[in-house]
């Protein structure tokens, strides 16, 4: 059984004449394009810790199968934003999981997409903690009741944004949460 103990957040933009090229560029900005990626689905680990990048990169191969929660945008539109953004959501006791949310599209800023995916992650704590809140609120509102409660002690987002290059080349955006052994 493998449960991951690290994570790191990573983000980047890569541009290229083709769209796979693009995505590569991004994810040699974001440091990580030298592993096999596998993408997960959003759940962050009970006691897992968070390194900053650096001490993430040292702990992997190059070559290395690692997991991963990845929001991708590419576009090949001179002049439009995109964005991909990683949410998360811890909860207030350590043995329990949080939330990872990934959000991808077009037209927000990093900061609009950020909270965006970190409402989500908190979103999908909240209803697993039986919080009660109401969606409808604004995420402000919804932010005070989840801190309010005792259950869910901080909430974050990573974000990466670019405006579709010139020259109509492929542009690429990705932001990603990385396991680690």
């Amino acid at each position: 059984m493998y449960v991951p103990r690290y994570m790191f957040f990573t983000k980047g933009v890569g541009i290229a004449k083709e769209k796979l090229s693009s995505f590569e560029n991004a994810l040699r900005d974001a440091k990580i394009a030298h592993l096999n990626l596998v993408q997960v689905s959003s759940i962050f680990p009970p006691d897992c810790k968070i390194l900053d990048i650096d001490q993430g990169i040292e702990k992997l191969e190059a070559g290395e199968i690692t997991h991963c929660v990845m929001a991708r945008e590419q576009i090949n539109e001179p002049g439009r934003r995109i964005v991909a953004s990683i949410g998360l959501a811890l909860p207030a006791e350590p043995l329990q999981y949080g939330y990872l949310s990934e959000h991808h599209g077009f037209g927000q800023t990093e900061d609009e997409a950020g909270e965006y995916a970190e409402d989500l992650a908190a979103s999908m704590l909240a209803n697993t903690l039986g919080i009660d809140f109401d969606p409808n609120k604004d995420y402000d509102e919804r932010r005070e009741v989840y801190r309010m409660s005792g259950k869910i002690v901080e909430s974050q987002h990573f974000s990466a944004g670019a405006v579709g290059s010139e020259k109509a080349l492929w542009t690429t955006v990705v932001a990603a949460a990385v396991f680690v052994k």
